[in-house]
């Protein structure tokens, strides 16, 4: 294209068009339908460098990005077979993370695994490290903090129902939930002043 021509056309707004080999293609340019399994196995690596993710919502986002269904199996059974793809590990992690700092029980550790698309063999020994223990400890360790915000002037019956419930919603069954509850009550009962 002239020098001329180019002034011209930052003249009046227009676009000049893109020569041959120019790096700033669109994306809808660079990843053509249905895609190479290079170009998914680029864009797999671009996912797990934020965050480790199960197989199935690495196949996700390919589909949702145009990767045809055999490209996308064809890199990932690739980054399966080289470590990059391995759900009972991404289970693990993803176990003792949520477990640890989020507080979550059993019951929505497994829920979460599953929405993620992990099969139940490769959760199962994830979740199977969380002891009964571990849950009692962690979910004493929420009552805890939670009895520390609440309200004094709440009944027992009404504090132990929020307490028991926010446990609920974290994933915790029933008897962990009411077992931890009475016992930090009781413990928060014995710790209170006396009455002048």
């Amino acid at each position: 294209m002239a020098a001329g021509s180019e002034e011209g056309a930052e003249q009046t707004g227009a676009v000049a068009p893109r020569e041959r080999g120019d790096n700033s293609r669109s994306r809808a340019e660079r990843t053509p339908q249905g895609g190479t399994v290079e170009q998914a196995k680029e864009a797999c690596l671009r996912l797990l460098a934020v965050r480790a993710r199960s197989r199935a919502e690495l196949a996700q986002r390919l589909a949702a990005k145009g990767f045809a269904p055999e490209v996308t199996e064809r890199a990932l059974d690739r980054f399966s077979e080289v470590g990059l793809i391995d759900d009972a590990a991404f289970s693990e992690q993803w176990v003792h993370s949520r477990h640890t700092f989020s507080g979550k029980g059993k019951q929505a550790l497994a829920q979460e695994l599953r929405r993620k698309g992990v099969s139940q063999s490769d959760a199962a020994s994830a979740l199977d490290a969380i002891t009964a223990d571990d849950e009692e400890q962690r979910a004493t360790e929420l009552v805890r903090r939670k009895l520390r915000t609440m309200p004094a002037n709440l009944d027992r019956d009404k504090t132990l129902r929020r307490l028991v419930a926010m446990l609920a919603r974290r994933g915790y069954n029933q008897s962990t939930a009411f077992t931890v509850v009475k016992a930090q009550l009781a413990h928060a009962q014995f710790d209170a002043p006396e009455p002048d």
